[in-house]
C-alpha cells in the first residue's frame, strides 16, 4: 500500500517545535529571572531623626520643640550659632544673605496685644493691621507679627530689607518639623554630667586648694 504524504502545514508546525525545543527556554525547574533591584526614593533612604535626641538639644538650648519655628527667604540661609533661646523659653533664628541683610524669626509666650498696635505717620514708626496680624516699624527696624499656638510669631530685620521680602517670610514662618529641628537646633557641645575639677582636695569641705608650697 503506498504511504500516504504528510500535508505541508504539519511539517511546517513539527519544524517550529523542534526549533523551540532546541533554544534555552525556561522550565518549570529553572529558577525564576531575578528581577531588577528596586529604586530606593530619598525619602525611605533618609535615616530617621531621633526624637529624643531632638528633645534633649531643645532642652540643652533652654527651650522646646513646639517652640521652634522655621522659614524661608530667597537668598538668606540660617546664620550659624544664631539659632538658641529669647525669653524664658522661645527660640529665634537669624537668616543672612552674605551681604549684610538680616532676617531674624523669633517666638515667645507673650502674645502680641492688639492695642500695642497704634499707627503712625505714613512712612514712619507706627503699626498697622495685616493678614490677620500686624506689621510694626519702629526706629531702623520693621518686623510682621501674629499670635499662633498661645506664641507671640514675630519675623524681624532692618528697614534695608525689602518690605514684600520680609511679608514672605513672615507668611511662611511655622513650627518646625523633625528634619527642620534637626537641622536648626543647636548641639550640645559640653561634656554631660558635671566637670571634675582636679583642685579639689579629696577631704574637708570641697574647697579649692590654692596652696603653693614650700618657697611659694
Amino acid at each position: 500500500m503506498r504511504p500516504r504524504n504528510t500535508p505541508p502545514r504539519l511539517l511546517l508546525f513539527a519544524a517550529g517545535l523542534a526549533a523551540l525545543a532546541g533554544c534555552g527556554t525556561v522550565t518549570a525547574a529553572d529558577p525564576p529571572p531575578a528581577a531588577p533591584p528596586a529604586s530606593v526614593s530619598s525619602a525611605s533612604a533618609a535615616p530617621a531623626v531621633d526624637r529624643a535626641d531632638l528633645e534633649a538639644r531643645a532642652r540643652y538650648a533652654q527651650t522646646r520643640l513646639e517652640h521652634v519655628y522655621v522659614t524661608g527667604a530667597e537668598g538668606y540661609t540660617p546664620a550659624p550659632r544664631s539659632a538658641g533661646v529669647v525669653g524664658d523659653d522661645g527660640f529665634q533664628v537669624t537668616y543672612v544673605d552674605g551681604k549684610g541683610g538680616e532676617v531674624t524669626l523669633s517666638t515667645e509666650r507673650r502674645p502680641f496685644p492688639a492695642e500695642e498696635c497704634v499707627a503712625g505717620p505714613p512712612d514712619g514708626d507706627g503699626c498697622e493691621a495685616e493678614g490677620g496680624g500686624w506689621y510694626r516699624r519702629s526706629g531702623d527696624r520693621h518686623a510682621y507679627l501674629r499670635n499662633e499656638n498661645g506664641l507671640r510669631v514675630e519675623v524681624a530685620a532692618p528697614l534695608a530689607v525689602p518690605r514684600d521680602l520680609l511679608r514672605r517670610a513672615a507668611a511662611g514662618a511655622h513650627r518646625a518639623d523633625d528634619a527642620e529641628l534637626d537641622a536648626v537646633l543647636p548641639r550640645a557641645t559640653a561634656p554631660a554630667g558635671p566637670v571634675e575639677r582636679g583642685d579639689l582636695p579629696p577631704v574637708g569641705d570641697g574647697a579649692p586648694d590654692n596652696s603653693v608650697g614650700t618657697g611659694g
